[in-house]
């Protein structure tokens, strides 16, 4: 062979395999079938590394989807493109995160965490976009007719935690942020407890970022009582810094004095200011948080419900700490990403848009999430309709308690919460 005929030779196998390499790029999955299907992009942002509260786990969980459905040949040929983003607790940070979603091509926001409501709803209506499972911190999730929330929020917690102290508490202490959002919770919580006829809590309002809480404790203690007294205290990841001051509070005798080893007051708490990753860093078993009560979204993290996602994190998270089957916003992602999967595959377009994920899930999609949540759909007559939270369609909430350093079951399957809720103020 000629010099020339080899040189040229050389330089068509190179070119088709640089060919070849940018077709995988463009999407071009194990499995796909053709190549023609275009990939599916989309965001999920969460607040890290921030004074208050931090959700590093849900961009983690996100990725590990991805990683995980791309390598079965993607939804429904799509390879799946994670924009992940930093909200950084602040307005400015989820408008920004919005923002970039729209200018990346993003067809929808995924299991995100964002107490700013208002800053990152607006851009996401003016640019299309729908937002899918957020965390539901912001009651703006359960007002935006793009949202479409996977569980009751906050309000549906609070309220449930109300039912869950009840049966067992004679009067209540509620500490909680000193914030807009924080200002809601008493009368969602008075609403649970009202329902058993019982008196209204105590309201405690507090610093979300602050590094200890030994005055909000003392009081909380105090007006809760010694005789079946129960405190909760609802401050996200500050939580865990409240409980740490609240053990150490001097014991107080009869007289207000020392004399009294431990007082019985209950501590209890609702899922994502409290969950098992907590209860493993303050000592398990030994935890401040033993015996506590525990409002939750969804079954316990060893519920046989959670099995795939636990697969997914076990064979696709890489040794990522931050990815906790155990916590409550890996747990939202997934299920997030759970409906994103049932719509995509749903469509079965080469192109999707936002358009066509919000006209299917307005037309009445269902999705099944295993047991995680009941079925789900957001068409008109499965809407709560409460004020303020107009969007709510799993109104369910699971109670749990702490035992030997565990969140179990303390009553087996889902309590409907829909109707406190919507006798709430």
């Amino acid at each position: 062979m000629t010099g020339r005929r080899l040189t040229s030779l050389l330089a068509y196998v190179t070119t088709a395999a640089a060919g070849a390499s940018l077709l995988t790029g463009c999407g071009v999955l194990p499995g796909a079938t053709g190549g023609s299907r275009e990939p599916v992009t989309v965001m999920t942002w969460a607040p890290d590394q921030t004074r208050a509260t931090n959700m590093p786990g849900m961009p983690a969980m996100a990725q590990t989807y991805a990683r995980w459905v791309n390598s079965q040949g993607g939804i429904d040929g799509h390879e799946l493109r994670v924009l992940t983003c930093n909200e950084q607790n602040t307005g400015a940070g989820a408008a920004a995160c919005a923002r970039r979603a729209a200018r990346e091509g993003a067809v929808a926001v995924v299991g995100s965490y964002s107490q700013n409501g208002s800053a990152f709803l607006g851009p996401l209506e003016a640019a299309g976009i729908p937002y899918i499972g957020g965390y539901g911190i912001s009651e703006d999730e359960f007002t935006s007719s793009l949202s479409y929330p996977v569980n009751g929020g906050q309000a549906s917690l609070i309220a449930g935690h109300g039912i869950q102290l009840a049966e067992s508490c004679r009067r209540v202490s509620l500490v909680r942020p000193d914030t807009v959002a924080g200002d809601r919770l008493p009368d969602l919580l008075n609403s649970g407890l009202r329902k058993a006829s019982h008196r209204s809590a105590v309201d405690i309002p507090a610093v979300e970022d602050a590094g200890e809480y030994t005055e909000q404790a003392g009081r909380a203690r105090d007006k809760a009582g010694a005789d079946n007294g129960c405190v909760t205290a609802v401050l996200g990841e500050r939580t865990q810094t409240f409980f740490d001051s609240f053990r150490r509070l001097p014991a107080e005798g009869k007289n207000g004095g020392s004399g009294r080893k431990s007082d019985p007051v209950r501590i209890s708490s609702v899922l994502g200011s409290v969950a098992q990753p907590v209860i493993d860093r303050t000592g398990g078993a030994h935890s401040p948080f033993e015996g506590a009560y525990v409002t939750g979204w969804y079954p316990e993290a060893s519920d046989k419900s959670w099995a795939p996602m636990r697969k997914v994190i076990q064979e696709h998270a890489f040794a990522d700490n931050r990815v906790d089957p155990a916590d409550a916003g890996v747990q939202t992602t997934w299920i997030a990403y759970t409906v994103l999967k049932s719509v995509v595959e749903a469509l079965d377009k080469d192109r999707i848009t936002p358009d066509q994920i919000i006209h299917a899930l307005d037309r009445g999609a269902r999705v099944d999430t295993g047991g995680l949540t009941p079925s789900l759909r957001w068409k008109y007559e499965d809407l709560l309709g409460a004020p303020g939270l107009t969007r709510v369609v799993n109104h369910q909430v699971t109670f749990q308690v702490v035992r030997q350093g565990r969140l179990v079951a303390e009553k087996p399957g889902f309590v409907d919460v829909g109707e406190t809720v919507l006798t709430a103020p």
